[in-house]
């Protein structure tokens, strides 16, 4: 494949699914995700302030879609949260670690929704899918945070990742 072809097929989306060092540690070694990059999305206050009122946290996914689709992207994404839950997963509670699928392109929108409303539990799932609006990436001591403290706390049982070697 050329580096051109390569391009045309990178594509990206922002997945929420509470705090966002596990779910980047775990999005991070699927397969055909490219890179991952930890921030807050669609948050209500000025991002400028420093204050993050109404954000999730999230992690952009740059992904390879001729190695893996996002629908098998939402798979993943659906083995490790709560869908079911609003704005808690594991043992972070508050707005923040809320779960949503948020994008730029209103195809991975519509894909996203049709993804869950294919499921028999659709109409209990609390996932938000709307378009990116107000994203801010993250610190850098928040960067691939489990990777550079593999000790610290995360709600996602990483051993699922033994599956994708």
């Amino acid at each position: 494949m050329t580096i051109e072809e390569k391009k045309t097929n990178l594509q990206e989306v922002y997945l929420a699914g509470g705090c966002l060092w596990g779910v980047q540690e775990y999005l991070r070694h699927l397969p055909g995700v490219v890179h991952t990059q930890a921030g807050r999305a669609n948050g209500t206050s000025n991002i400028t302030s420093g204050e993050y009122d109404g954000y999730a946290e999230c992690v952009r996914t740059q992904f390879d879609s001729s190695e893996v689709s996002l629908k098998r992207l939402l798979d993943y994404l659906f083995e490790i949260i709560d869908p079911y839950s609003v704005n808690q997963q594991g043992e972070d509670i508050g707005e923040k670690y809320r779960t949503g699928i948020y994008s730029l392109d209103s195809g991975h929108l519509q894909l996203a929704r049709d993804y869950i409303m294919s499921r028999e539990d659709a109409e209990r799932i609390a996932v938000e899918v709307l378009p990116l609006v107000n994203y801010v990436k993250s610190d850098e001591e928040h960067q691939d945070r489990l990777t550079l403290h593999p000790g610290d706390y995360c709600h996602i049982p990483l051993d699922l990742l033994h599956k994708y070697k």
